[in-house]
């Protein structure tokens, strides 16, 4: 006998909402591909404005990009420039996400969690791009892996913890951006230079060389 997927409760999708627009902001590849996959596989019924994540077409797109990111995170120096081009895709695609997550049947509710989801992937993105150039400085490549091994580890943790135990999530997430308003705080100076080679990126000009 076919086992039913398990249906997500509201908890679970308010946790599955924020999860997403939160994790959109560092690996937005591979929360779109273990959505989609838990979807495809059973394991639980995502809502229905996220069951196109398990279409196969989908599922293959994201896990290319997932695949391509894996490595290009890892290369000091390519990922910050990674990351600047992806500034114009994760904010938008968390906000996207999060409406998915809670918005198919209420307008309001979808523009509060793209509003919610945008900002959770934007402040996650900001921290990201900020403690990379920060981490870009050293002149050894192992703490570089070892960021982003763990934040490929986070995304997984973040969904799984968002579906099974929602409340706990939710601690976690307040936690997490908290400790992003520290490390941006403390690292305003790699910020302002993480600006200024976003805005020297996208104006034509190459990246500075402390990025």
């Amino acid at each position: 006998m076919d086992r039913i997927p398990e249906l997500l409760d509201a908890p679970q999708l308010l946790a599955l909402a924020g999860a997403l627009g939160w994790a959109s902001g560092f690996r937005l590849y591979a929360a779109v591909f273990l959505t989609g996959l838990a979807g495809a596989m059973g394991w639980f019924e995502l809502p229905p404005g996220l069951q196109v994540l398990q279409h196969p077409g989908v599922l293959a797109a994201s896990g290319f990009m997932l695949f391509v990111e894996f490595f290009a995170d890892k290369i000091p120096y390519v990922d910050s420039i990674w990351d600047a081009v992806h500034t114009v895709v994760r904010i938008p695609a968390g906000a996207a996400l999060a409406a998915g997550a809670l918005g198919a049947n209420d307008a309001a509710m979808g523009w509060i969690a793209a509003l919610v989801g945008g900002s959770l992937a934007a402040t996650s993105h900001a921290t990201k791009l900020t403690t990379r150039a920060a981490v870009n400085t050293s002149p050894e490549p192992f703490s570089n892996w070892t960021v982003s091994l763990f934040e490929d580890g986070l995304v997984v943790f973040l969904l799984w913890l968002a579906a099974t135990h929602p409340a706990l999530f939710t601690v976690v997430l307040v936690v997490s951006v908290l400790v992003a308003a520290v490390l941006l705080v403390v690292l305003v100076k790699f910020l302002r230079v993480v600006l200024r080679g976003l805005l020297d990126f996208f104006e034509g000009r190459r990246l500075p060389r402390e990025l």
